[in-house]
């Protein structure tokens, strides 16, 4: 079997980054991943990403949000315990919905907020205690690195890399770094 091998290569600006990401997708490579310090606008675009469907998970959560204040004050205010609050009694929940949109848009927001924080974490397969995936820590700061598989093309893909910009080209074995 032959190793996995990923060619690095590592570039100080993100225009250029975005034109080595137009040049390389026009050769037909396919580039396994892209670290950078920041949100690049229309990266993900570029390198032909799917949309994300999170803003409708979002809107789900929401909801589900709105779902739970309704049953909840419905429960609590008009069925179990009816209290004649500032004359205004509880006979239904309609007569007294305006009194309750603050609770439904604040548990609205509160659903949609938590949840989708749990979602970005889960898909994002980042949970407390898991070892970090940056083959380069400069990424963090100041440089951004595009991950590229290597497959018996090497100075076809280096020679490309050097002409769209790339300061550093480095071939890695990434069976080696798994271990």
């Amino acid at each position: 079997m032959e190793a996995s091998k990923v060619i690095h290569a590592i570039y100080t600006d993100d225009d250029v980054l975005m034109s080595a990401v137009k040049a390389v997708k026009a050769k037909k490579h396919h580039i396994e991943e892209i670290y950078t310090p920041f949100p690049v606008h229309g990266l993900d675009k570029v390198m032909g990403l799917a949309p994300t469907r999170l803003a409708i998970t979002a809107f789900l959560y929401g909801c589900v949000g709105l779902t739970v204040a309704i049953t909840m004050m419905n429960f609590i205010m008009i069925e179990d315990w009816p209290q004649d609050i500032g004359g205004k009694p509880s006979f239904s929940y309609l007569e007294n919905m305006p009194a309750f949109v603050p609770i439904m848009f604040e548990l609205t927001v509160f659903f949609a907020a938590h949840l989708m924080v749990i979602t970005f974490y889960l898909r994002s397969r980042m949970w407390p205690f898991k070892k970090a995936e940056n083959p380069d820590p400069r990424t963090t700061d100041d440089h951004f690195l595009m991950e590229i598989a290597v497959h018996n093309n090497e100075s076809e893909l280096t020679s490309l890399l050097q002409e769209t910009g790339a300061v550093e080209i480095n071939i890695v074995d990434k069976d080696e770094d798994a271990h």
